[in-house]
């Protein structure tokens, strides 16, 4: 799983606490500075956030993602940790 290094956004908890959901998995988890080009190689992406919490992306500009197996564990596996 590939995530962009926090530079120009808050390092928050849902972010900490959805890459800590990852590792255990054991699922690699790079923070590095990912270039708008690269979307078209990725099969899934989602949004982390407060109020977002684990959010799908399913399209940016002419590039679309699939609601995947991992999107959908991880979105489920947050919000039954938030409302235990």
């Amino acid at each position: 799983m590939h995530t962009p290094d926090p530079d120009c956004f808050l390092n928050g908890l849902t972010r900490q606490t959805v890459i800590g959901m990852l590792k255990e998995r054991q699922i690699p988890v790079h923070e590095r500075h990912i270039m708008p080009e690269e979307l078209e190689g990725f099969e899934q992406c989602w949004l982390t956030g407060t109020a977002a919490e684990v959010t799908p992306v399913g399209q940016i500009g002419d590039w679309n993602f699939e609601v995947g197996a991992l999107t959908r564990e991880i979105s489920e596996s947050y919000e039954k940790l938030v409302r235990a």
